[in-house]
Protein backbone atom coordinates (compact mmCIF):
# COMPACT_ATOMS: atom_id res chain seq x y z
CA UNK A 1 0.00 0.00 0.00
CA UNK A 2 1.59 3.37 -0.99
CA UNK A 3 0.96 6.92 -1.70
CA UNK A 4 3.01 8.78 -4.45
CA UNK A 5 3.11 12.50 -4.37
CA UNK A 6 4.25 13.83 -7.20
CA UNK A 7 4.42 17.37 -9.52
CA UNK A 8 6.12 19.81 -7.30
CA UNK A 9 8.94 21.85 -7.89
CA UNK A 10 10.01 26.03 -8.53
CA UNK A 11 7.41 28.35 -9.67
CA UNK A 12 7.63 32.21 -9.26
CA UNK A 13 4.67 33.73 -7.75
CA UNK A 14 1.31 33.93 -9.46
CA UNK A 15 2.60 30.78 -11.39
CA UNK A 16 0.54 27.18 -11.61
CA UNK A 17 1.42 23.73 -10.58
CA UNK A 18 -0.99 20.60 -9.95
CA UNK A 19 0.00 18.12 -7.78
CA UNK A 20 -0.46 13.98 -8.44
CA UNK A 21 -1.63 11.53 -5.55
CA UNK A 22 -1.15 7.99 -7.01
CA UNK A 23 -2.32 5.03 -4.89
CA UNK A 24 -0.94 1.18 -5.49
CA UNK A 25 -2.22 -1.67 -3.80
CA UNK A 26 -5.90 0.06 -2.62
CA UNK A 27 -8.22 2.22 -4.27
CA UNK A 28 -9.88 5.37 -3.23
CA UNK A 29 -13.41 3.83 -2.82
CA UNK A 30 -14.79 5.21 0.48
CA UNK A 31 -11.84 6.90 1.29
CA UNK A 32 -11.37 10.89 2.00
CA UNK A 33 -8.06 12.37 0.15
CA UNK A 34 -6.26 15.03 1.43
CA UNK A 35 -3.31 17.50 0.48
CA UNK A 36 -1.54 18.57 3.38
CA UNK A 37 1.62 20.83 3.75
CA UNK A 38 4.15 21.94 5.95
CA UNK A 39 6.36 24.93 6.00
CA UNK A 40 9.75 24.86 7.66
CA UNK A 41 9.06 25.96 11.46
CA UNK A 42 5.68 25.39 11.17
CA UNK A 43 2.68 23.19 11.98
CA UNK A 44 1.28 20.64 9.11
CA UNK A 45 -2.08 22.22 7.82
CA UNK A 46 -4.64 20.98 5.97
CA UNK A 47 -5.08 22.36 2.64
CA UNK A 48 -7.85 20.58 0.76
CA UNK A 49 -9.53 17.28 0.86
CA UNK A 50 -12.08 15.16 -1.22
CA UNK A 51 -14.33 12.53 -0.81
CA UNK A 52 -14.68 9.63 -3.17
CA UNK A 53 -17.86 8.51 -1.80
CA UNK A 54 -19.76 11.91 -2.72
CA UNK A 55 -16.94 13.90 -3.98
CA UNK A 56 -17.57 16.51 -1.77
CA UNK A 57 -14.44 19.38 -1.52
CA UNK A 58 -13.19 21.29 1.51
CA UNK A 59 -10.53 24.03 0.83
CA UNK A 60 -8.88 26.01 3.73
CA UNK A 61 -9.33 29.77 3.49
CA UNK A 62 -6.10 30.34 2.36
CA UNK A 63 -5.97 28.03 -0.67
CA UNK A 64 -9.95 28.49 -1.44
CA UNK A 65 -10.01 30.28 -5.03
CA UNK A 66 -6.84 29.27 -5.79
CA UNK A 67 -6.31 25.62 -5.54
CA UNK A 68 -8.60 22.97 -6.95
CA UNK A 69 -8.76 19.31 -5.89
CA UNK A 70 -9.99 16.86 -8.35
CA UNK A 71 -9.96 12.82 -8.43
CA UNK A 72 -9.79 10.10 -11.44
CA UNK A 73 -10.85 7.21 -10.15
CA UNK A 74 -9.69 5.24 -13.68
CA UNK A 75 -6.23 6.25 -12.51
CA UNK A 76 -6.82 6.26 -9.02
CA UNK A 77 -5.27 9.55 -8.78
CA UNK A 78 -6.30 12.89 -6.67
CA UNK A 79 -4.90 15.85 -8.21
CA UNK A 80 -4.21 19.15 -6.76
CA UNK A 81 -4.45 22.21 -9.29
CA UNK A 82 -2.96 25.27 -7.67
CA UNK A 83 -3.06 28.28 -9.21
CA UNK A 84 -1.92 31.68 -8.29
CA UNK A 85 0.57 30.70 -6.17
CA UNK A 86 2.12 32.79 -3.49
CA UNK A 87 4.87 33.07 -1.59
CA UNK A 88 3.07 31.57 1.60
CA UNK A 89 2.04 28.92 -0.64
CA UNK A 90 5.82 27.32 -0.04
CA UNK A 91 5.92 23.98 2.05
CA UNK A 92 5.93 20.10 1.31
CA UNK A 93 2.74 19.35 0.47
CA UNK A 94 1.85 15.57 1.02
CA UNK A 95 -1.33 13.72 0.17
CA UNK A 96 -2.56 11.29 2.43
CA UNK A 97 -6.34 8.55 2.31
CA UNK A 98 -8.69 7.61 4.97
CA UNK A 99 -11.23 5.01 4.96
CA UNK A 100 -14.45 6.68 5.13
CA UNK A 101 -12.96 9.67 7.04
CA UNK A 102 -15.47 12.52 6.43
CA UNK A 103 -13.93 15.63 5.05
CA UNK A 104 -13.78 17.48 8.22
CA UNK A 105 -11.51 14.34 9.61
CA UNK A 106 -9.75 14.39 6.25
CA UNK A 107 -9.15 18.76 6.66
CA UNK A 108 -7.53 17.58 10.25
CA UNK A 109 -6.03 14.71 9.78
CA UNK A 110 -8.42 12.33 11.38
CA UNK A 111 -8.50 8.78 10.59
CA UNK A 112 -5.74 9.56 7.71
CA UNK A 113 -3.76 6.08 7.78
CA UNK A 114 -1.92 6.29 4.35
CA UNK A 115 0.48 9.22 4.01
CA UNK A 116 2.49 9.48 0.98
CA UNK A 117 6.38 11.10 0.97
CA UNK A 118 6.07 14.84 0.56
CA UNK A 119 6.53 16.99 -2.41
CA UNK A 120 8.14 20.64 -2.08
CA UNK A 121 6.51 23.46 -3.58
CA UNK A 122 8.45 26.55 -3.85
CA UNK A 123 7.37 29.98 -4.67
CA UNK A 124 9.73 32.88 -5.45
CA UNK A 125 9.08 36.76 -6.24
Amino acid sequence: VQLQASGGGLVQAGGSLRLSCAASGFTFDDYAVGWFRQAPGKEREGVSCISSRNGSTYYSGSVKGRFTISSDNAKNTVYLQMNNLKLEDTAVYYCAAGLGATIRQCHYGYGMVYWGKGTQVTVSS
